[in-house]
């Protein structure tokens, strides 16, 4: 899908999307700092894009996780981890807080939510999840706004 009104809003406010890019290099240093997998670090970008339907950091993320190693069952199964015996307990806490916080205009993060994340993660897991979450989702909405393009 191309539209020749479309703006692509990182190229026209280049020093805005560098800043982005500051943070999410920030947030990655916070996930590792926290200790967190990354593989499980690839599959939140993943089900991230997932939910808000971002073609193109889907095929960025899903590339990058198959690289650093990541079975491709995992992959395939991801929108349906509640159902699957893939995911441990620290990967299931971390996306079903990342789905919360992606989904935060069905809702909010319910207390349900964070309390069965606070029941596995550390504080500093949570808020490098939370983070990762928040960038991700200002990531897809730019691939989105901008309509990066994907395929052919």
């Amino acid at each position: 899908m191309t539209d020749p009104q479309c703006v692509n809003i990182g190229e026209q406010h280049p020093a805005a999307y560098k800043t982005l890019i500051a943070l999410s290099s920030q947030v990655e240093e916070a996930t590792a700092a926290a200790g967190l997998d990354p593989l499980l670090v690839e599959l939140l970008r993943i089900r991230t894009s997932q939910i808000n339907g971002c073609s193109f950091c889907l095929r960025m993320h899903t590339r990058d996780a198959l690289k650093k190693g990541e079975n491709p069952d995992r992959i395939a199964v991801l929108p349906a981890w509640e159902e699957t015996g893939y995911f441990s307990e620290t990967d299931r806490a971390a996306l079903r807080l990342t789905e919360a916080i992606t989904r935060v205009p069905d809702g909010h993060v319910s207390d349900e939510d964070y309390n069965a994340a606070a029941a596995v993660l550390t504080a500093d897991q949570i808020s490098a999840i939370a983070w990762l979450a928040t960038v991700m989702n200002a990531f897809n909405r730019v691939a989105i706004t901008s309509r990066y393009p994907v395929g052919n």
